[in-house]
């Protein structure tokens, strides 16, 4: 079973308590299922009663968490608690055990259409859903000139997410293969999670891009804008916790006058409204309204607070669910130009 690839996590999460304040969806419903301990504990549990496995409470809490990897980051042995929860998920469906509704969700994601590719040159960005709706694409396209563009369908990466490995390295492949046929020399990306998919996801499947992969931050290093002034910066779960604190963010963000100011209680929650699950707004919508909330809440002065993150995802359930001034990075700088 994947989960016996993960047995330092269950043995010594389900005994301890210190990254119980970093859990977003525990912070949100209160409850003690939603944190890695608990989790751990169910599927420990699972393992000593096998007919446990496929118990529906137990895999609809492991279906709702938000995946952040903060608690995964900030143990200090780094257990790996998102990769237990990933592999429980991979386990159900190979057993069969699909709830309908997430069954309803990965059909979604497979029902997509093929990419299309438009533009010129050896640079393609990468206009995912989200990148569209937020207004990341439509800022980058300001500030970047001779790139193709590839829109329209779907990489993989929420099946691998919902547990469906087989069908993800499917759409993946199909995904990577286009990228290819650009050509192109740089893959450039604002969505933070087919970043993560580039980089850490498709060698786990055995894919190749012949190409390098940068988040928009990083491609844009050398503009030059307007000084920006106080700003309060999201984190990106994917930049960070997965990807071990990518710096260009915030190194794009100072680098042209931002004066950063720290957000909520502690540098170490994370407030992307549970990026890291990609697709939590299919299962269980209402969490991700009570995680925009939580982050409302914590802001200073929300009617005039400028808040920037470098997630379109973040921003769209922000946006939604809140009256808070959020922007991308995209969005920023083109402004400041």
């Amino acid at each position: 079973m994947y989960i016996d690839n993960f047995s330092e996590a269950i043995t010594y999460c389900r005994f301890c308590f210190m990254c119980r304040h970093l859990s977003p969806i525990g912070n949100v419903t209160f409850t003690e299922a939603d944190t890695p301990r608990v989790r751990a504990s169910m599927i420990y549990g699972a393992t000593m009663y096998p007919d446990e496995f496929t118990n529906a409470d137990l895999i609809r809490t492991m279906y709702r968490s938000d995946l952040s990897g903060c608690c995964r980051r900030n143990c200090v042995h780094h257990f790996d608690e998102v990769g237990l929860t990933l592999a429980y998920r991979a386990d159900i469906v190979e057993m069969g055990a699909v709830p309908e509704n997430i069954k309803a969700i990965a059909a979604e994601l497979q029902a997509c259409p093929d990419w299309q590719i438009s533009g010129e040159g050896n640079v393609v960005y990468v206009a995912d859903q989200y990148s569209m709706e937020s207004g990341a694409a439509a800022a980058f396209a300001k500030l970047a000139s001779g790139y193709k563009t590839v829109s329209g369908g779907s990489c993989g990466k929420g099946l691998w997410v919902l547990g469906f490995r087989k069908e993800a390295k499917v759409l993946a492949e199909k995904f990577v293969a286009v990228l290819n046929d650009t050509k192109a020399e740089t893959v450039v990306v604002s969505h933070p999670g087919i970043y993560d998919l580039l980089v850490n996801t498709i060698p786990e499947m055995g894919i190749t891009l012949n190409a390098k992969v940068m988040h928009t931050s990083e491609y844009l290093a050398d503009i030059k804008t307007k000084a920006l002034g106080e700003l309060y910066y999201l984190e990106s779960d994917y930049l960070r916790n997965y990807n071990n604190d990518y710096p260009f963010p915030t190194n794009i963000l100072t680098a042209n006058g931002a004066v950063l100011k720290p957000f909520g209680t502690n540098d170490e929650e994370s407030y992307s409204c549970a990026e890291g699950a990609l697709v939590l707004d299919k299962i269980e919508i209402a969490l991700v309204e009570k995680l925009a909330k939580y982050v409302e809440a914590r802001a200073d002065h929300p009617e005039t607070d400028v808040i920037v993150t470098a997630s379109p995802y973040t921003k769209v359930q922000l946006a939604k669910y809140t009256s808070l001034r959020v922007k991308t990075i995209e969005e920023v700088l083109a402004e400041a130009l």
